[in-house]
């Protein structure tokens, strides 16, 4: 066999760096030990790895951890809580948020804007944006932490593989490119789909990066979005654009949509189909009223208890067809109808009993509906989490960096 070349050689050590990072990410403090042990690799070249990670300022060590076998325990190995981080932000319809998140996956900054009412045009929306992401780096910088990556969520449909959003129909966004509009100081540059980066969020919080699970995620504010995980992965269809449930017909006489088709499930679940059947004033701002909501139907409203009854009916209809298709372990509901989870939950697991045909073991079984462990803080959440997960696959990137290690 020919002898590696060095090119290769160090594509593997940078393989082996990150799987390292990633096995500290996914699993919390670990010995050197535990470490080999998760990546399949001898301690001694463990150490050398982690030797490298310490010297650069990606991990830290602390003092012995609980040992279950024979022999003095290990000193634990975090990553660390300064230098790298990935940010986060999301273009809601009425709000602009982002964060900074460290390589241990705590929030350590966040800012939250208000947009007013129809102030959507995409060169004013991504310029306050940019403003928000400057502050942010000064306020991240303040704990010692810089970008290394930039991810957004929007709400639309992003072309796969591209930063464009080719229809944010909420937003009244075509064909968008939002890499020449944001900042590039930020590291790599990622635009998904704001339910995609909510499951995403879900999927780590319950089972870590590594997780394997298969579920129907919907993210729900002023539209309502979904995503499908499947093994651990997002289904994301030939073009990105898998997931569109709120734009599902339910029926299809029905009133028109933002989209320009009539009777789809954003127009009997959509925040501001909600508000208008519970008879709640539309307001100056359109998001934001689910809490309203949950209160009245605390309270007994019965207008308030009747429309959300009527929104998780057509939600159990439009996920019907999904259940049908995909058979998921589960349905989330996630995005601003988890606050309605109580109310919300049992027409959608009617509807769902009623129209889907599961059986095991020769008895029908029905497919378990929650809410959101999470809530409307997924798509932020997912997408920081994103960028951070982007940084640790390429270490050297970090090591090089201002405030990084030695050149590999």
């Amino acid at each position: 066999m020919p002898p590696r070349s060095p090119q290769s050689q160090a594509q593997v050590r940078q393989h082996n760096l990150s799987r390292v990072l990633h096995a500290l990410a996914d699993e919390g403090a670990l010995s050197r030990a535990e470490v080999a042990g998760r990546i399949g690799l001898t301690r001694a070249a463990v150490s050398t790895l982690v030797d490298e990670l310490l010297r650069g300022g990606l991990l830290s060590e602390r003092g012995p951890g609980r040992s279950g076998s024979v022999g003095r325990p290990g000193s634990q190995l975090v990553l660390a809580d300064q230098g790298p981080c990935g940010f986060g932000a999301e273009i809601g319809v009425d709000h602009l948020t982002v964060c900074a998140m460290d390589l241990r996956g705590a929030v350590r900054a966040r800012i939250d804007h208000r947009m007013g009412p129809g102030a959507h045009e995409p060169g004013a929306v991504l310029a306050e944006l940019t403003a928000l992401l400057d502050r942010l780096a000064a306020e991240a910088a303040t704990h010692r932490l810089w970008p290394a990556g930039l991810a957004v969520a929007v709400p639309g449909l992003v072309a796969r593989g591209t930063a464009t959003v080719t229809r944010a129909p909420n937003l009244g966004w075509r064909e968008v490119d939002l890499a020449p509009l944001l900042p590039s100081g930020q590291g790599p540059l990622t635009v998904d789909n704001e339910a995609n980066f909510g499951a995403l969020a879900e999927l780590w919080e319950e089972r870590g990066a590594a997780g394997t699970g298969s579920f129907v995620h919907v993210s729900a504010r002023i539209g309502i979005g979904a995503a499908i995980v499947v093994d651990g992965a997002v289904l994301r269809g030939a073009h990105g654009f898998a997931g569109e449930l709120g734009h599902v017909p339910v029926r299809p006489g029905g009133p028109p949509c933002s989209c320009g088709a009539r009777g789809c499930l954003e127009t009997y679940a959509g925040e501001a189909a909600l508000v208008r059947a519970a008879g709640l004033a539309p307001g100056a701002e359109p998001g934001g009223r689910t809490g309203e909501l949950a209160e009245r139907c605390t309270a007994g409203d019965p207008a308030a208890l009747r429309a959300v009854r009527q929104a998780g009916s057509a939600l159990g209809i439009a996920l019907s067809g999904a259940v049908n298709l995909l058979d998921p372990q589960r349905v989330v509901i996630g995005g601003s109808l988890a606050e309605l989870s109580p109310w919300l939950l049992p027409p959608v697991r009617r509807e769902l009993a009623r129209r889907t045909m599961l059986t095991a073991g020769g008895r029908t079984t029905a497919t378990p509906v929650t809410g959101s462990l999470i809530g409307p803080a997924g798509p932020l959440l997912g997408a920081a989490r994103s960028a951070v997960r982007g940084a640790l696959d390429t270490p050297a990137r970090l090591l090089t960096a201002p405030g990084g290690g030695a050149m590999l």
